[in-house]
């Protein structure tokens, strides 16, 4: 399914997303204001799941991102991130709304790449990324008290700038938790 009207494609086993112009999720801690209108392509998960894949694009504007993402409603979800952060440089990012968004730069990322990958483990859920697809390290572990059924999937966000393509390689959704979420297998 798709939320948001940009466009999506896929390629064997690369997902395309089109991020739209100024379009973001995302609840401000300073503000209050809710954002919650990027394209997402994503599928009804109920219960645990591990969602991940190679995100690739042109950062161009700030919080430019190819994002990981599960969502129970406009301002309940997680976010993993392959962001251009406020300072310039890429980064992955965590962002957990329960409510009000926090919002967490990991490590800086020097190539156009990056695996992600986002697990929920029952109210469990964590971040992992690496740099080959093979060996994960962990950038976040929380607990989130959501709903069973999330919508969960690949969102392309440009909100501060023009938009542009993300790249999704061997996405994939599996419908199980993991055995040890802070390993993130």
């Amino acid at each position: 399914m798709l939320q948001g009207n940009a466009k999506f494609e896929i390629n064997g086993n690369q997902l395309i997303v089109e991020a739209e112009p100024k379009k973001d999720f995302f609840v401000s801690p300073v503000d209050g204001s809710v954002t919650a209108n990027a394209a997402f392509v994503y599928e009804e998960i109920t219960g645990d799941f591990v969602c991940r894949a190679r995100i690739s694009l042109e950062h161009k504007s700030m919080f430019d991102a190819g994002v990981l993402l599960a969502m129970q409603d406009d301002t309940h979800w997680a976010k993993a991130c392959f962001e251009m952060g406020d300072y310039g440089f890429k980064s992955v990012c965590t962002v957990m709304t329960n409510g009000v968004s926090d919002d967490c730069n990991g490590i800086t990322v020097e190539g156009d790449a990056i695996w992600l990958q986002l697990a929920r483990t029952g109210n469990v859920f964590s971040v992992h990324y690496s740099l080959d697809g093979e060996h994960y390290f962990m950038a976040r572990l929380c607990s989130m008290p959501f709903v069973d059924t999330l919508k969960v999937g690949f969102e392309a966000q440009s909100p501060t700038g023009d938009g542009g393509k993300r790249y999704f390689t061997d996405f994939a959704i599996e419908k199980h938790g993991l055995a040890d979420p802070r390993m993130g297998r």
